[in-house]
């Protein structure tokens, strides 16, 4: 877990830095911090609509730019072609609704987390 935390200091979120490692067989597979997308502009320069908006934390993700560590976490593991089936993700904050459903199918056995993630479903 303390390597994830050292992965989310690499973000560039203005307003939470998450990190995420994959793990197997005590070998650490691919890492993802939350940030812009590759050759995009990084919110802390530009800006967050987001936060512009007050926008709370947890709703209208459609907003952000950025991507979840964990997804940046599965997409360098693909990537660089490595199989994450079977796998442990630590992750700093708890994944969200959507990047869980990415964790199912992508193959990950279990997710361990420091903080929830705040969620609203109704």
């Amino acid at each position: 877990m303390d390597i994830a935390r050292l992965v989310a200091s690499r973000s560039t979120c203005i307003r939470r830095q998450v990190g995420a490692v994959l793990v197997k067989d005590k070998n650490i597979l691919a890492t993802g911090y939350n940030g812009t997308p590759t050759g995009i502009a990084h919110c802390d320069t530009r800006g967050c609509l987001r936060e512009k908006h007050k926008v709370p934390s947890g709703q209208r993700h459609e907003l952000c730019l950025g991507l979840h560590a964990e997804q940046n976490a599965i997409i360098q593991a693909a990537k660089h072609g490595i199989n994450i089936a079977g796998s442990i993700l630590y992750c700093t904050n708890a994944p969200c609704v959507i990047c869980a459903k990415m964790l199912i199918n992508s193959g990950i056995k279990e997710i361990v987390y420091l903080e929830g993630y705040p969620r609203r479903l109704s």
